[in-house]
C-alpha cells in the first residue's frame, strides 16, 4: 500500500511583510495548476494556514469539487514578520543562517531540521489515515526543500541538483509541484518542483 502526496508550492505572493495573499499573476498560475489535478483523481488537499497557501489551495479545491483540511504543521519555518520590527534584511539573514546550520532554532519559528521532521510526520499520519490516497499539500518553499533534506538521501537530491542542500533556496518555484510517495514507512522522491503545467 502507498501513498501519493502531490507538493505544491504556494503561488506568487504579494511582497510585503506578514500574512501576505497572493498575486493577480499567481492567481492565473494556481489557476493552470488547478486544471492540472482535473485529470488526477485527487482525494484531499491539504493547506498551511498561511493566506498564500488557502487562497492557492481553495483555487485547487474550487476547480476539482474536493473541501480542503487545513493545519499548522503545513506552516512555512518561519514567516517575514513573525518577530516584530523585523527588516526584510534581517529575516532573509535569519533564513539564511537557518538553513545553513540546520539545527539552529530561530526567535520565532522552527530549526529546518523540525520543519522537514513536521512536515514528514504529518504526511505520515494522512497515511495511515487515508490509506492508498492521492493528497495535494499546499505549503511553502523552504519547508519542502527542509522536508526533502530529512527523508531523502542526498546521493538522490543530488540528481535534482548537484549543490542541492546550498542552493536549495532557489530550487523550488511558485506552483510547482512535488510529487512524493510514501511505502511502508519510506518517503521515495518521484518528481520535483515540476512546473511543466504552468
Amino acid at each position: 500500500m502507498s501513498n501519493l502526496f502531490y507538493i505544491v508550492r504556494h503561488a506568487i505572493k504579494e511582497k510585503s511583510i506578514g500574512d501576505v495573499d497572493i498575486t493577480s499573476q499567481g492567481i492565473k498560475e494556481a489557476e493552470m495548476t488547478a486544471h492540472y489535478f482535473k485529470e488526477l483523481n485527487i482525494d484531499q488537499i491539504f493547506s498551511s494556514p498561511l493566506q498564500r497557501a488557502k487562497h492557492t489551495a481553495r483555487i485547487i479545491s474550487h476547480f476539482n469539487h474536493i473541501p480542503i483540511i487545513e493545519n499548522s504543521c503545513l506552516r512555512e519555518r518561519a514567516n517575514w514578520g513573525d518577530i516584530p520590527d523585523q527588516t526584510f534584511d534581517e529575516f532573509v539573514d535569519l533564513w539564511d543562517k537557518c538553513t545553513q546550520e540546520r539545527d539552529y532554532v530561530p526567535p520565532q519559528g522552527d530549526s529546518a531540521r523540525m520543519a522537514g521532521d513536521r512536515l514528514a510526520f504529518y504526511l505520515s499520519d494522512i497515511s495511515l489515515q487515508y490509506l492508498e490516497s492521492r493528497s495535494v499539500i499546499v505549503t511553502h518553499g523552504g519547508l519542502i526543500t527542509d522536508f526533502l533534506i530529512n527523508v531523502i538521501i542526498e546521493s538522490e537530491l543530488q540528481k535534482v541538483h548537484l549543490d542541492f542542500i546550498n542552493v536549495q533556496t532557489s530550487l523550488v518555484k511558485e506552483c510547482s509541484i512535488t510529487i512524493v510517495s510514501f511505502q511502508q514507512g519510506q518517503f521515495k522522491l518521484i518528481d520535483f518542483a515540476n512546473t511543466s503545467h504552468l
